[in-house]
């Protein structure tokens, strides 16, 4: 590399270092989405005879749901709790059919 892009280069990096520590803190979500009682689970069941064609006949009532980790960029627990909530309301999760449970962590 020549001087020019050594010094393209420093920038890049000095600019990356000064965007971690303006950013602030992140808080890692770790989200929970799954059918609420009541609603069919048709892939938790397909699940459930797959498993019992494989010889595990001991498993029952399978429900499946989806698990998601997320950052936020705040350094306000309760702004990012706010934040999470509003993520799961309004994208995350269909609450008519879903329930959803998280914890931020960090």
């Amino acid at each position: 590399m020549g001087y020019v892009e050594d010094l393209n280069d420093a920038r890049t990096k000095l600019a990356d270092f000064f965007s971690i520590l303006v950013r602030g803190e992140e808080v890692k979500a770790k989200i929970h989405v799954t059918l609420k009682q009541g609603i069919l689970d048709p892939q938790g069941k397909a699940i459930e005879h797959a498993l019992d064609s494989l010889g595990f006949k001991n498993v029952g009532h399978v429900r499946v749901g989806k698990y998601l980790e997320l950052d936020v960029n705040e350094t306000d627990r309760v702004k990012a709790d706010a934040k999470v909530k509003a993520m799961c309301e309004k994208l995350l999760a269909n609450t008519i059919i879903e329930e959803y449970r998280y914890e931020l962590a960090g």
